[in-house]
């Protein structure tokens, strides 16, 4: 399970009043992350685009592993 720290969880009620400093926050790499809460329950993570196409770029060469180790 991945940890996050008290400053990278905010409410859905917060995150939207502060939409705006939330991305600068992020854009900044102030911060990775911010997880977003609702109703006691984690139902978010907002991460930059680059972190998000490194992300995606690593399934995609897990995903051609896996491949082959199937055939």
């Amino acid at each position: 399970m991945v940890a996050y720290t008290k400053d990278e969880i905010i409410t859905a009620t917060d995150a939207v009043r502060n939409f705006s400093s939330v991305l600068k926050s992020i854009a900044r790499k102030e911060k990775e992350k911010v997880v977003i809460v609702k109703n006691n329950n984690f139902e978010a993570v907002v991460i930059s685009v680059d972190k998000y196409e490194k992300m995606e770029q690593a399934v995609e060469i897990l995903e051609n592993i896996y491949k082959k180790t199937k055939k």
